[in-house]
């Protein structure tokens, strides 16, 4: 028989908390990247690394903080734990080489799609390996349509991403990619959910005992304390607080002197024309001036 699926038992706490903890990961993920691509300083790998932690459990535990809210009305539902475990290794490491990829390769086409059909595949993998890892009596179904437009999602969703990470630089802008990304993962996680069917071998009436939300909080507290620390860590760097991403390049000598908006070249006069000193440059070139004679000179 086919069982009688609800995805909101919970109402809105499931999607809404779900969502929020999406746009946290993207949005510590996207800030290690942007660290990495427009900042010289640091060590990179360690930056992508966190990056990639950061999308990985942000997607894992929007994936699970949803499926607290999703339940069978016929049967009881548990999970494998080391199948979720798995889950969430695959999403960092799959995760972690499209970020990587963009880290060194940059924002060219090739790069850019390479790296996102990497990332969001890994996101639909962790999703539907999660899927397996959910125990009850019967047989899980899905639309081969519908799946397929779930991972449609996540790859664009991904190319979107680190489209923004290494072409948009200030905090806002990376907020505003960070909630997209939010709803793009939301709208994957719901779009595979639709493609469910649960057809029960004779299932016994729902069990009182272990719930979802019983089975998956402990796990979800690792990865939820993890962005917490991961915030700490993003949030204090110098780099990030203070640094602005356009301004020009350091030297050993010190800052590289600033362009002139005209792109003039500056004008000399001596230092003291009684002395016969070196002329020294004067920045920026003073205007000409008429003298009696009709000629201009310099002040």
């Amino acid at each position: 028989m086919i069982g009688t699926i609800d995805d909101f038992s919970y109402g809105a706490v499931t999607p809404v908390a779900g969502y929020l903890m999406a746009v946290l990961g993207s949005a510590l993920g996207l800030r290690c990247v942007v660290r990495c691509v427009h900042y010289r300083q640091g060590w990179k790998p360690g930056w992508l690394a966190l990056g990639a932690a950061c999308i990985g459990c942000g997607v894992w535990t929007m994936h699970f903080i949803a499926m607290t809210g999703f339940q069978v009305e016929e049967a009881s539902i548990r999970y494998d734990v080391a199948l979720t475990v798995v889950s969430l290794a695959v999403a960092i490491v799959v995760v972690g080489v499209g970020v990587f990829i963009v880290g060194y390769r940059g924002a060219g086409v090739v790069a850019l799609v390479t790296a996102g059909a990497v990332t969001g595949l890994g996101v639909a993998a962790m999703h539907y390996l999660g899927m397996y890892a959910m125990r009850l009596p019967g047989s899980i179904r899905y639309d081969t349509f519908t799946v397929a437009v779930s991972v449609a999602i996540a790859v664009g969703a991904a190319i979107a991403a680190l489209w923004a990470a290494v072409s948009i630089r200030g905090f806002v802008s990376s907020l505003g990619a960070s909630l997209v990304m939010g709803v793009a993962i939301s709208g994957m996680h719901y779009t595979g959910m639709a493609a469910v069917s649960v057809h029960l071998h004779n299932a016994p009436a729902r069990a009182d005992g272990a719930t979802p939300l019983s089975l998956l909080l402990p796990m979800l507290l690792g990865p939820v304390i993890f962005l917490i620390l991961a915030s700490a860590v993003v949030m204090m760097d110098p780099l990030l607080l203070a640094g602005d991403p356009h301004a020009q390049p350091e030297t050993m000598s010190g800052r590289l002197p600033q362009t002139h908006s005209t792109g003039a070249r500056p004008a000399y006069r001596p230092a003291a024309e009684d002395t016969g000193s070196s002329p020294r440059p004067v920045w920026p070139p003073l205007p000409d001036r008429e003298v009696g004679d009709g000629s201009t000179s310099r002040r």
